[in-house]
């Protein structure tokens, strides 16, 4: 199981986050914004590891931005990184997602599914079913003890 907290992801855009339309921006691929948001809302910090550059660059940037997703770093490793010729272009991440995968790209709820399995989406919401019943149970004691006072 992957701890999603903390850790850097490299996402590609073009057959990844949207379908392949380069030069253009293709058509957003099934649950990505929200898949991308969860992981996110979880801590893992989102870099964006595509081609593209310039004006397109901008363009997908702003596609993502408008659709939710402000990444950490872009085509970065770190915000503040600048590229001089003395560091490598390999993004460094501790996962990647891209269309180019061997096998090719298994979709989003794949994804979802590989780096929160259902078994820790089972534990979270027990957790919280716990939490509830015991704020639940707390007041109805406070408000036992009020209405006995009374």
């Amino acid at each position: 199981m992957i701890d999603i907290n903390n850790i850097k992801i490299a996402v590609d855009f073009d057959g990844t986050i949207v379908e392949h339309q380069y030069p253009e921006i293709g058509k957003e691929k099934l649950f990505a914004f929200q898949t991308l948001k969860e992981l996110e809302k979880r801590g893992a910090r989102l870099i964006l590891w595509t081609f593209r550059t310039g004006k397109e660059l901008d363009d997908a940037v702003e596609f993502c931005r408008k659709n939710g997703i402000e990444f950490y770093a872009v085509n970065k490793n770190y915000p503040e990184e600048v590229f001089d010729g003395s560091v490598s272009r390999k993004i460094d991440a501790d996962i990647y997602i891209d269309d180019k995968n061997a096998g090719g790209f298994p979709g989003w709820s794949e994804i979802w599914q590989i780096l929160y399995p259902f078994e820790l989406q089972q534990l979270e919401a027990e957790k919280r079913i716990a939490s509830a019943r015991k704020h639940i149970i707390k007041r109805l004691f406070s408000w036992i003890k009020n209405k006995n006072e009374t």
